[in-house]
């Protein structure tokens, strides 16, 4: 797996665990990462995550920081049904404080970094700023 865009990688990670059912999913760690779980888990996208580390080998000491994403299920369906990276690395994708999308008529999220931090458009538009779309989620 290339590691050229963290973010897609780990949406296609959350991608895949959610259409093979799985009730967990490792995904590498990164602030970025930990912000958007945050973000999916006050909404109630994704039960719970946690910090996981390991060794890699036998004999090795230095240890591997991970994810462990607790995925949320409502009937056996998962919550999650639809991820999109929107920004990515060859073409950046920035709106103003009055172009932040709505995301299926916001009942989904719209992800921005912004200079404040990474927050959901709704929360971008009541302060009142714009930034770089990360992703939508529904």
């Amino acid at each position: 797996m290339s590691r050229t865009d963290l973010i897609a990688d780990t949406l296609t990670l959350l991608r895949n665990a959610i259409m093979a059912k799985k009730k967990t999913v490792d995904v590498p760690y990164s602030k970025i990462n930990e912000a958007i779980f945050n973000i999916l888990k006050e909404n109630r996208f994704i039960e719970d995550f946690k910090s996981v580390e390991y060794s890699v080998g036998k004999y090795s000491s230095y240890k591997h920081k991970i994810f462990r994403i607790y995925l949320r299920y409502v009937e056996n369906k998962p919550v999650m049904t639809y991820l999109k990276r929107v920004s990515k690395p060859g073409l950046r994708v920035y709106v103003g404080k009055k172009e932040i999308p709505y995301v299926l008529r916001d009942y989904g999220l719209a992800i921005l970094s912004t200079s404040q931090g990474i927050m959901t458009g709704k929360e971008a538009r009541q302060r009142g700023i714009g930034g770089e779309v990360i992703c939508y989620i529904w």
